[in-house]
């Protein structure tokens, strides 16, 4: 015969799909199927209370989008069907679940045909009735799905299509899969494959030529023949020294995204049966979750699952990962805040499966601080996974496999997996594509040789298919496939460690160069975000202190319960503003609570009265209202403020069009348009501004792609200088405080009142802020700039400090055009320099010598209300000699974001102190065992030397810790003191006792 290749290449195809169709030739309609809705998300035992169930036609449309719909279906199995497995084929066009027996058997799924049959009878013995139900979500996998946004009932896309059974050909199903993987790959070899690999392309498609010839569908005599072809290809081996790749079952359900998070419980809920009921078809499968909290619900919510998830891991086919309560943001969250993400996590692992997990599974994140790290070794963590920067912008990852190196100097391994998606396989019908392009993609071939797969459905949820297990059952190590085997996280990291040599090193932040507009989109939860940490930072020294010193009940309950509620706002696509309508009204209302409920706690923690309190570890100076009064206090660390003279008054001078504010560490003038013309801090006596600033700008923001995830570097070129203030007046001026007030007009539709104020000592010029923000597609910002000169500013991260460059020199240079900070940003040179401090702002950017602070977003995708109404924030201004270090940047920075509270006094002596300024005492809490207290410090400068604490009660015993809480070395104490030695950005952890 002549070569035919293209003509030989679609008859196999069409022969394949042909086969396919008889895995379920036998079908029958159900008996009846009855419906009773729409109704809200509810339990499984409140369907069963719904009476008005009426009959369900095929073709009938339901909605509307979120709503739900319960059926009830009989269904008689055929007495010819005796002996067979029975399967539900099922299509709704939406998210379902199959309930039988009160018991959530399997998600179902069919908008991407992936998930429309399940097992409903494993042996018939025919003439059965079965009786089960489906619980149908008006919503898909990535949320609900209407034309143009506006739902039309006539239209609506979630249409029951099929509600039948079927019997289930095993014989028709192994032979169609052993055919398609095998087509797939000659296909595959045929595009792309050198000259090495055409042999075996031409020998593939000679012998599914003879499989095509030799197998006659209508006559099964002939099946068996056809098989032992396909048997003798499976036969064919790599070569010894190959790309190996481990594969792991992955669902990664975003807590909240195009969702709420009551329909992920749902999602859940689908995804974890699925994942335990093909387990029991496949022993090989092993799925990889994250995310304790998700547990945590099910657990609660759906014991019997649960039961089944605690019986795979034992079984080692289920493998908890990550670590962490929630996969969170990594960018906004305090280091504290990080550090519960772990210590909650872990604890839940350690508690429900007998173990901590060894892995930091993070892989949808916006970018990775440099103190992670760190905070994953101090929480038992050696391994790190993620694949977010594979979509980096303008810089591609250089490595899949290295070391990650904090900025303290702790090390974690880490894998980018090279399929460049926690997704992989979700293309049907290119599955074998998508396992080569792993091999393809490997960055580290001269020095590694593992890498590791995500397959599944995720985001929305759903995870692995049967398809894909058995596409996976079948590969091994066939030639021109990567021997791929599943394999658990730390058996894939045992291998990558074992076989990996001279890996690079990467030190400092893994920048994410895309996703910018995450700092700032939806101000209100980031600001919830930033006060809920002040809160609990406040309530739990104050509690452990009142413990301590009155042998007072410590509130571990309730603390426990509003810090999972900041950590699960915490997710990854909640704080950074990506998310839908519903998720921030919700969100909204948990904060509403949570400030309700600590507010409480932190009244019967420290009382009601008139008393300043300082509940941080660094000294200050404040101006405070008590009576009605202004008063002037300084305080101790963790002590209550004392009355005090100031080293000078505020002075406030009106004249030519100028207000000079002016105290003894500065002089402020701002025109009467609200622009700061000079600022002068006294140690220099020059004026820190190369021109004015508190200069409003607005910019167009129309990103390409992802409108509330980004900001393109092109909204550059569109920035426009917003007019001074249309008015202004004297609010206040006394000794001890004076304000102006400015009122502006952003927009027609937007505007902004200002206060400027100056306190008697402080060095900080404060600016308050309301905005009336009615924007669409506008970016608003502050600009500062300085009269300074250097490459590099300077921004705090969690635990410590970052810098970037002001310059555009490289490509990594022109990446950072916005980047990430927490309370301050500084830009200094030798001598003197500016710092400005925020309390609820996370985005930025310093280009030359023009600091900007990033105010407000307006996207209107995928929340077409983002941001819109009013919006309060402050910033300040610190002029300084000498650098941000000497000039105590990072304590200005703490006293700003947590001032002082009032309430009942705690003594003027320090309940604990440190003796250097670049050591903070950043938290007191009781050690979640109730054995003492932890002080969690870190060294802010990036300096090395020795410290030492001292309390008001000495402890009689002091140990080492870490973010778990381990018992460590101990610490003498014999001199009253607890002294330490520290290294340049490191995180101490001690446990403290009194006997």
């Amino acid at each position: 015969m002549h070569r035919h290749p293209s003509y030989t290449r679609s008859r196999c195809n069409q022969l394949i799909n042909r086969l396919g169709r008889l895995i379920y030739a036998q079908t029958r309609p159900v008996r009846s199927v009855v419906v009773a809705g729409p109704v809200d998300r509810i339990a499984y035992t409140d369907a069963q209370k719904l009476t008005d169930f009426r009959a369900a036609q095929i073709g009938e449309i339901f909605g509307p989008p979120w709503s739900t719909f319960w059926f009830r279906v009989e269904a008689s199995v055929p007495v010819e069907w005796a002996g067979q497995r029975i399967d539900l084929l099922w299509d709704s066009q939406s998210e379902a679940t199959l309930w039988i027996d009160g018991r959530t058997i399997q998600g179902l799924n069919m908008t991407s045909g992936d998930r429309p049959d399940a097992v409903l009878l494993r042996g018939a013995k025919g003439g059965e009735t079965l009786q089960f139900q489906i619980e149908m979500a008006c919503n898909r996998k990535f949320g609900a799905s209407t034309a143009g946004g506006v739902y039309n009932p006539l239209t609506s896309p979630y249409q029951l299509k099929q509600c039948e059974i079927a019997v289930f050909d095993e014989q028709a199903w192994k032979l169609y899969f052993d055919a398609t993987v095998l087509a797939q790959l000659e296909r595959e070899l045929d595009r792309e494959s050198g000259a090495t690999e055409k042999n075996w392309q031409g020998y593939l498609l000679n012998q599914l030529n003879r499989f095509a010839n030799t197998l006659d569908l209508d006559n099964r005599d002939t099946w068996p023949e056809a098989s032992k072809i396909l048997d003798h290809l499976y036969q064919h081996r790599n070569a010894s020294r190959v790309f190996n790749l481990s594969a792991i079952g992955h669902a990664h359900i975003d807590t909240a995204w195009l969702w709420p998070l009551a329909e992920t419980h749902r999602k859940c809920e689908r995804t974890f049966s699925s994942a335990t009921a093909y387990m029991v078809d496949y022993p090989e499968y092993r799925f990889a979750c994250s995310q304790a909290y998700q547990y945590q619900y099910i657990k609660g919510h759906n014991p019997d699952l649960y039961a089944r998830i605690k019986h795979a891991v034992q079984a080692g086919q289920w493998v908890p990962v990550g670590g962490t309560w929630i996969e969170p943001d990594c960018n906004i969250p305090s280091g504290e805040a990080l550090c519960r993400q772990f210590l909650t996590g872990q604890t839940f692992f350690e508690r429900e499966f007998g173990s901590r997990c060894k892995e930091f599974w993070n892989p949808d994140v916006f970018g990775y601080n440099g103190q992670l790290p760190q905070i994953m070794r101090q929480a038992d963590i050696e391994r790190f996974l993620t694949q977010k920067l594979s979509w980096n912008a303008i810089n591609k990852p250089e490595n899949h496999t290295f070391l990650w190196r904090g900025i303290d100097g702790s090390e974690v391994v880490t894998h980018f997996p090279p399929a460049n998606t926690y997704n992989a396989m979700t293309g049907v019908g290119n599955e074998v594509q998508e396992l080569r392009a792993n091999a393809g993609n490997f960055k580290d071939n001269d020095r590694a040789s593992e890498g590791y797969m995500l397959f599944g459905y995720g985001d929305g949820g759903g995870g692995p298919t049967k398809r894909m297990l058995e596409v996976l059952r079948r590969v091994g190590n066939l030639q021109s496939i990567p021997p791929t085997a599943q394999r658990s996280s730390n058996e894939f990291f045992d291998r990558l460690e074992a076989d990996c040599t001279d890996l690079p090193v990467r030190i400092g932040e893994l920048y994410f160069e895309l996703h910018r507009g995450t700092y700032t989109s939806q101000a209100l939860i980031k600001r919830n975000n930033r006060m809920g940490e002040r809160l609990l930072h406040d309530l739990e020294f104050l509690a452990a202190r009142k413990s301590l010193v009155e042998g007072a009940d410590y509130p571990a309950h309730e603390i426990d319960r509003l810090w999972k509620v900041l950590l699960l706002n915490q997710f990854h696509d909640i704080l950074p503003g990506s998310s839908i309508t519903q998720v921030y009204r919700d969100s909204e209302a948990q904060f509403k609570a949570f400030f309700e409920d600590g507010n409480k706690l932190l009244g019967t923690t420290l009382g009601t009265g008139a008393a300043p309190v300082n509940t941080v570890g660094v000294e200050r100076t404040d101006v405070v209202e008590i009576n009605h009064t202004l008063q002037a206090v300084h305080a101790k660390p963790f002590t209550t403020a004392q009355p005090i003279q100031p080293a000078a008054p505020v002075t406030l001078r009106h004249q030519v069009g100028l207000y000079t504010l002016e105290n003894a560490h500065l002089s402020a003038t701002l025109t009467d348009a609200g622009r700061v013309v000079s600022l002068v801090s006294k140690q220099t006596g020059r004026n820190v501004l190369s021109g004015p600033a508190n200069v409003f700008e607005m910019y167009q923001d129309f990103p390409t792609n992802w409108d509330a995830w980004d900001i393109d570097p092109t909204h550059l070129e569109t920035r426009t200088e917003l007019p001074g203030a249309k008015s202004h007046k004297v609010t206040l001026q006394d000794p001890l405080r004076a304000e102006v007030e400015f009122t502006y007009d952003i927009s027609p539709k937007s505007n902004m009142t200002q206060t400027v104020r100056l306190d008697a000592d402080a060095r900080v010029l404060r600016f308050d802020c309301h905005v009336d923000w009615h924007e669409s597609k506008k970016l608003l910002k502050v600009a500062f700039p300085v009269d300074a000169c250097s490459m590099n500013a300077t921004y705090e991260m969690q635990f410590g400090h970052v810098e970037r460059p002001t310059h555009y020199n490289t490509s990594f240079d022109i990446a950072r055009f916005e980047v990430p900070m927490h309370r301050w940003f500084d830009f200094s040179e030798p001598g003197s320099g500016l710092a400005v401090l925020n309390d609820c702002k996370y985005g930025g950017s310093t280009f030359e010598n023009v600091m900007h602070l990033t105010l407000l977003r307006s996207p209107k995708s995928p929340d077409g209300t983002c941001d819109m109404g009013g919006h309060d924030f402050a910033f300040a201004m610190l002029p300084h000699a000498g650098d941000w270090r000497s000039a105590g940047v990072v304590h200005e920075a703490i006293a700003f974001n947590l001032p002082l509270r009032m309430g009942q006094p705690i003594g003027h002596e320090p309940f604990v102190t440190v003796d250097q300024p670049n050591v903070i005492l950043d938290t007191v809490k009781r050690a979640e065992d109730g054995q003492g207290l932890i002080v969690r410090l870190y060294e802010a400068h990036g300096q090395r030397g020795k410290a030492t604490l001292r309390f008001a009660k000495a402890p009689t015993r002091v140990s080492r810790s870490n973010i778990m809480e381990d018992a460590g070395e101990e610490i003498d104490t014999r001199d009253g003191g607890i002294t330490v030695p520290f290294s340049p950005f490191q995180l101490l952890t001690l446990r403290c006792q009194w006997s």
